[in-house]
Formats: C-alpha cells, sequence, structure tokens
C-alpha cells in the first residue's frame, strides 16, 4: 500500500475528518493532440512478468513516494499528471477543473493545473492520480504497459475516459486493460461504490443524451486502481478548444472526478 510517504497520510487523514461530515457509503463489493517525443516505441508483445533488470531501480522499487513539488508549492500540495501515452499521444482534453472544486468541498490542497508527464517514465510515481483520455484507436508500447501496472499495483490510481465518448478509443483501452491486468477485468461499478459517496452524495450519473452507460473499473487486493468511463468524464465544459461533439458525456463529470480524488487520497 502507499503509506510509505508522509505527506500523502497527513493529507487522507485531514480529508477523512472533513469527508467524514458527508457520511460516505462503505464500498459495498463487487483527445488526443499529437505532441513532440524523443523516444517512441512501436512493441506490441505480450504483457511479460517484471524482471528485477529495469533501466533505473526507483521505477522497480517505488511505491508512489513524495513527488517532486514544483513552483514552490508546499508539500502538502497534491498534483495529478496528465498522461502522455502510446508514444505521443496526449491527455490535453480533459479538464482540470475540479482540482479547484476539491479544494472547495474538501481539505485537499491541489496544484490546480495537471502535470505532463510520459506514462513511460517514473516520474509517474511522483502522482497519486493519472489521467488517460483521447478518441480514436491507439496501442500502448510494451514498456508503458508495464510501468503502468507497475504503478497501479504499487498504489496508483488510473482515471481513463473515452474522449467525445469515441468507439475506437473505447476498444483500444479495453485491448491494452485485457493486456495489463489479464487477471483483474473492468467490471461496471454499482452506485453504491465508494467513488460515488465520499467528497459529494451522487446518487445518479448524468449524460448528455439519454442513461449514460456505468463506470467501470479494475480491482486489485479490494483496492480500486482503475476507474473508465467510456461515455466520458472530460467534463469538457470547463475546458477550451475542446469539445464532446456528438458523445454522451456524463455531464455530472466534475462531482464524480472530485470524488475519485478523494477516493485515491483515503484508500
Amino acid at each position: 500500500m502507499r503509506t510509505s510517504y508522509a505527506h500523502i497520510t497527513r493529507i487522507c487523514l485531514a480529508a477523512a475528518l472533513v469527508l467524514a461530515a458527508v457520511a460516505p457509503v462503505p464500498y459495498a463489493g463487487g483527445q488526443e493532440n499529437e505532441t513532440p517525443a524523443s523516444e517512441t516505441s512501436s512493441s506490441d508483445a505480450p504483457l511479460s512478468e517484471v524482471t528485477t533488470e529495469e533501466k533505473s531501480g526507483d521505477a522497480e522499487s517505488a511505491q508512489i513516494p513524495d513527488h517532486r513539488q514544483v513552483g514552490g508549492e508546499p508539500d502538502s500540495v497534491v498534483q495529478v499528471a496528465n498522461l502522455v501515452y502510446a508514444g505521443v499521444k496526449s491527455s490535453q482534453c480533459f479538464a482540470d477543473h475540479f482540482l479547484i472544486e476539491a479544494e472547495k468541498k474538501t481539505s485537499i490542497s491541489t496544484s490546480r493545473r495537471f502535470s505532463a508527464v510520459k506514462l513511460s517514465s517514473s516520474e509517474i510515481y511522483g502522482y497519486p492520480l493519472v489521467i488517460m483520455t483521447g478518441e480514436g484507436d491507439f496501442t500502448l508500447p510494451e514498456e508503458e504497459r508495464q510501468n503502468l501496472r507497475r504503478y497501479i499495483e504499487r498504489g496508483g490510481f488510473l482515471l481513463a475516459s473515452s474522449g467525445c465518448s469515441s468507439q475506437e478509443w473505447d476498444r483500444a483501452f479495453r485491448r491494452e486493460m485485457a493486456t495489463i491486468f489479464p487477471e483483474h477485468p473492468l467490471r461496471p461499478l454499482d452506485m453504491s461504490h465508494a467513488i460515488y459517496h465520499t467528497a459529494t452524495d451522487i446518487k445518479e450519473l448524468k449524460a448528455k443524451h439519454g442513461e449514460p452507460r456505468p463506470i467501470e473499473g479494475i480491482e486489485i487486493e479490494g483496492r480500486l486502481g482503475v476507474a473508465y468511463s467510456q461515455d466520458g468524464l472530460n467534463d469538457t465544459a470547463h475546458t477550451q478548444g475542446c469539445c464532446c461533439c456528438g458523445g454522451n458525456e456524463i455531464t455530472n463529470a466534475m462531482e464524480v472526478n472530485v470524488n475519485i480524488l478523494a477516493y485515491t487520497l483515503m484508500f
């Protein structure tokens, strides 16, 4: 578990005191833009067992450690990473507005802006929550698959969303998750799950066009490590230059994302 670093523990304790007031329900079980990249990989080999020989020993032993602070931010500030994945694809069209909302609803202090981080980099271990979104097909290089699995197994959390409800991205994401976590399939999360009852008590998901499909997740050793919406949690109402187009984006995504951030720090 990721109790090995002090400032996240302090955040969890502070958040728990504030969030306890909303009486969370216990868990009841069961846009992509091209960006410059110095290195890319095209390996599509099956996921193999993690070896002890790594380019960096820090990545192998990382337990979501204290992340480096940027711009003189205090030690208690939570930072969230916006992933650059599949070599050069970015998760640009995902609103960071929920970070500001989290400060209003809880005692969590945030950087208020995402940090762009390569999925292949050991830097992801410095962030308790990482974001992945986009449109169209993609394939993760083996290095990124291995790094994402280690990150989640060591206590990190992936929030993934299909941009504009892209069916191609949905198929690609499901394919990658099945390759990375063959023993832990994506499963629908019932509305009784804790992610709906941390900072805000969410009774239903709302979408632009009728009833949305349920958020799905991957659990490892009883802890949710991946949350995924094929309709979209991008909250494009709070982005610039991005839209949901004809997709069925979840309209109360901001509240859901705040809850997921709180869950990430509490569990």
